[in-house]
């Protein structure tokens, strides 16, 4: 793994869909930690860990969605991109999403994700 790789938070609790996107985004040269629920994301940001960029689903198990998972992430790093991606058009509307974050509506294309993620964190390296 080079040593300037992005780093990318996954936060996707469908083992199917987070094994995909996982596995492409390391293929295109990204450093990768997944998780399935918000509050594994938030432990493992709470302990220091490296991050460039949070991508989260909307619709999460537990008392904590992607949406209330990025206010908080938000609330601890707060120049930190923020990707956010979900199958319901619905939860798309009623989103109070963080400022500046990206939406990527389900199915997306795993390459489509590398460039926009590439996108996002070129101003911060």
């Amino acid at each position: 793994m080079p040593e300037d790789a992005t780093r990318v938070l996954v936060v996707e609790d469908e083992f199917l869909i987070c094994d995909m996107i996982e596995t492409v985004l390391c293929e295109h040269g990204f450093e990768v930690w997944s998780v399935g629920t918000a509050r594994e994301a938030l432990t493992y940001l709470s302990d220091g860990a490296p991050c460039d960029v949070l991508f989260t689903d909307v619709n999460l198990p537990g008392d904590l969605d992607g949406e209330a998972l990025a206010h908080k992430v938000r609330a601890m790093r707060p120049d930190l991109p923020v990707v956010y991606a979900t199958g319901s058009v619905t939860r798309l509307a009623d989103l109070d999403a963080v400022a500046g974050a990206v939406l990527v509506p389900k199915p997306y294309s795993p390459e489509r994700v590398c460039d926009l993620l590439r996108d996002l964190v070129a101003p911060l390296h």
